[in-house]
């Protein structure tokens, strides 16, 4: 009796295995939920480009921006458990976690991870018009101005909403937070000066703030950024301990077979460790992070944890 109930325990390991094998016979979908041009997008992009060369099949990156990141992230978890319907996330997807009461998927049970891909930090950009020159000079016109600031996100629950949150709440300053759609629409009105900063991803800050269009005050990361290596960071500026850092990855529906998640794993990590990403990241201030699956759930939970305590000191909602 034993020996059979251990064979019929080993029957779906070569179904398994064969369909890592056969894996992918058929296109594969990367969803974004968020417009192109911000971190999730181009990481997507570039790794959707690199596993169709090496796989010679095509990957899809499909933008389905809307509420937070959960629109996308509630339909791939709702698709079939095959590994072919991909997720591309930000710190966002954490935050989702702290903020949104009633999410169509559990977070924690309904979606697993693939691979950390990236890392970048935040900087700190006010437009020229305000002629504030450091994080010191801003905290102190915040602080004379109680209520008066205001500061753009790519919308509530974002990882700049956060970033900019904890700001607030470490340099003990009243401002109000202005939503937008996005990132590029958020450095627009700070450009204009109809809000006062942002916290920009290194990727889509670094070139305005070389340009002069924007002017950089600090970077979020614990150590100076080689992007901007002349600007302090937060904590060196004068809000000692502050530290936000954004990340990106991939996730899938968690009834994917193991076999499968290991197949992607190992060949984005191959990507993501060669010389070719390094010199496509470098350049707009992202890091490649490549994780193990369970490393990355463990990056979330813990992200989670810590956007849970954010918003509940900060008193923040999802609308």
């Amino acid at each position: 009796m034993r020996s059979i109930v251990l064979l019929l325990a080993l029957v779906p390991l070569p179904a398994l295995s064969q369909q890592a094998g056969d894996y992918p016979s058929r296109p594969i979908h990367i969803l974004v939920g968020f417009t192109p041009g911000g971190g999730p997008d181009i990481t997507a992009r570039y790794i959707a480009q690199r596993l169709g060369d090496a796989w010679k099949q095509q990957v899809i990156v499909d933008n389905r921006p809307g509420a937070g990141g959960t629109i996308a992230a509630g339909t791939v978890a709702r698709a079939a458990p095959d590994g072919y319907t991909l997720l591309s996330v930000s710190s966002a997807h954490a935050v989702a976690a702290a903020i949104y009461p009633k999410l169509p998927y559990d977070t924690f049970k309904d979606l697993a991870g693939i691979t950390a891909t990236a890392s970048s930090s935040y900087v700190l950009v006010v437009p020229p018009s305000l002629g504030v020159r450091s994080v010191g000079e801003l905290v102190a016109r915040a602080k004379a101005r109680p209520g008066q600031l205001n500061f753009s996100s790519a919308g509530v629950g974002s990882g700049t909403h956060f970033a900019a949150e904890q700001f607030k709440a470490m340099a003990g300053i009243d401002v109000v937070h202005v939503p937008f759609k996005g990132i590029p629409e958020s450095l627009t009105e700070t450009m204009t000066g109809r809000v006062q900063f942002f916290m920009a991803p290194m990727a889509n800050g670094v070139n305005l703030v070389r340009e002069g269009k924007l002017t950089g005050l600090a970077v979020s990361s614990a150590k100076r950024d080689p992007m901007l290596p002349d600007l302090p960071t937060v904590a060196e500026a004068g809000v000692p301990g502050y530290e936000s850092i954004l990340w990106f990855g991939l996730l899938t529906a968690s009834g994917v077979p193991r076999p499968i998640v290991s197949k992607l794993n190992g060949e984005i990590v191959r990507i993501l460790s060669d010389d070719n990403t390094q010199k496509r990241f470098g350049p707009i201030g992202m890091t490649p992070r490549p994780t193990t699956p369970e490393g990355f759930d463990a990056l979330i939970r813990d992200a989670a944890a810590v956007f849970s305590r954010i918003a509940r000191e900060s008193n923040i909602k999802a609308e």
